[in-house]
């Protein structure tokens, strides 16, 4: 950051060496007055971001390790390898053990030479 030559003081204090043909005094020290007070509030703006910023680090710093640790408690999926036909097989392979016989005797062709009523 670009380091500061003036301070709002530092304005406030400057005196002009008096001219024959030179500025209204009074309206140098009205533009003064109006520059210190801007400069006042430029150096409140500035610390005022500063701490933002710190607290703004902070908070990354600390979201980060949270993350970190998220990541390193999270167990590992078993889903990155298996496929679609792994679940369907797998699916396959329960209701046969849960419900046996009965899907294997049981004939999934519907006879459309009956009449039904829907």
């Amino acid at each position: 950051m670009a380091e500061k030559n003036l301070t709002a003081k530092d304005i406030l204090q400057k005196e002009f060496s008096k001219a024959v043909r030179g500025y209204n005094s009074a309206e140098v020290d009205e533009y003064l007055d109006s520059i210190i007070r801007d400069y006042d509030s430029y150096q409140k703006d500035v610390a005022y971001l500063k701490n933002e910023n710190e607290r703004l680090i902070a908070k990354v710093d600390e979201l980060s390790k949270q993350l970190a640790i998220a990541k390193k408690t999270v167990p590992t999926t078993p889903g990155n390898g298996v496929t679609n036909f792994d679940i369907l097989k797998r699916l396959s392979n329960l209701e046969k053990h849960v419900f046996g016989s009965k899907i294997e005797n049981t004939d999934n062709t519907f006879d459309y030479s009956k009449k039904t009523k829907f």
